[in-house]
């Protein structure tokens, strides 16, 4: 499936060494390859981790196919009733090539 209708809309794309990132797709070609923009990171943190869950922004941002593990629409109405800071949990597993 291509991902071309997903230009110019807000996607959240979880990478194979298992960060999660959300932006606007400006570009995707036949290999996968994007380019987000207004990119930040969710690093969720684990439940016995005083810290607050935080959301790193990285701005214009290419990931390379190769690590493109999942790459999804976001549900921007869903997404803004979230407060990102509280939210605990394990870590995702990266994805482990043979």
């Amino acid at each position: 499936m291509s991902l071309q209708p997903y230009v110019d809309r807000k996607v959240l794309v979880l990478t194979a060494d298992g960060r999660t990132l959300i932006g606007i797709l400006l570009s995707c070609d036949q290999l996968t390859n994007l380019v987000l923009q207004n990119t930040i990171e969710r690093v969720i943190r684990p439940h016995d981790d005083p810290e607050d869950s935080e959301e790193v922004p990285h701005g214009l941002y290419l990931i390379r196919g190769e690590n493109v593990a999942i790459c999804g629409l976001l549900d921007e109405q869903m997404d803004g009733h979230i407060d990102w800071a509280k939210v605990k949990g394990s870590v995702i597993g990266g994805v482990k090539h043979t």
